[in-house]
């Protein structure tokens, strides 16, 4: 699972997360797919909070909104991400 934040003016990606990153991975490591996406939410919402990004926009790419999808989706909120 992975996460980006992109500005589409520039088509610039300004910070991403992802359960194959070497600093992610051993927080994911033997966790479940939602924890994992919870701990990407997570990440993702400190990093672009760390860009300057704090509003977004959540493009869950046609997937629906249930199970992983959403568990990032909160974690990002919690972390203080505005959709």
């Amino acid at each position: 699972m992975y996460a980006q934040v992109i500005d589409d003016a520039s088509g610039r990606t300004l910070c991403s997360a992802g359960t194959t990153e070497k600093a992610v991975a051993d927080a994911v490591s033997g966790k479940s797919k939602c924890d994992a996406a919870t701990i990407i939410g997570r990440e993702i919402a400190e990093r672009a909070k760390s860009s300057g990004v704090s509003e977004v926009v959540f493009d869950r790419g046609g997937f629906r909104y249930h199970g992983r999808v959403k568990a990032l989706a909160e974690a990002a909120r919690e972390g203080g991400l505005v959709f």
